[in-house]
């Protein structure tokens, strides 16, 4: 029978809750379901492999730390637009018109 002994098991679940905060803030931003399941599950597996084998913290920490923080700094606005950008490409799309002025004139003032 297979058994996970229990501290990797709450190490494992524990650093699941620490990825569902930004996460949130992803699915608040706008983001798809899809990259933020890639993005937690990326820092998730960072996260456990820095916490079970520490064979490469000069590497994993900065990135790990960055990848956690970004979420909270970065505004939502900007992350939405760099994963459209991604999501667009660049297909030479003809730029959107100017807007247009509705705003009446104003009345000439009389003497």
């Amino acid at each position: 029978m297979l058994s996970i002994p229990p501290i990797p098991l709450a190490i494992a679940f524990g650093l699941a809750l620490l990825v569902l905060l930004p996460a949130r803030r992803l699915h608040l931003a706008g983001i798809s379901g899809r990259w933020i399941g890639v993005y937690a599950l990326f820092v998730w597996a960072l996260a456990f492999l820095v916490a079970v084998r520490p064979l490469l913290l000069r590497f994993a920490i900065p990135i790990l730390l960055i990848a956690y923080i970004a979420p909270f700094v970065v505004a939502p606005g900007r992350i939405t637009r760099a994963i459209e950008r991604t999501r667009r490409g660049d297909r030479g799309d003809p730029p959107k018109p100017p807007m247009k002025n509705v705003t009446p004139p104003d009345e000439p003032l009389k003497p």
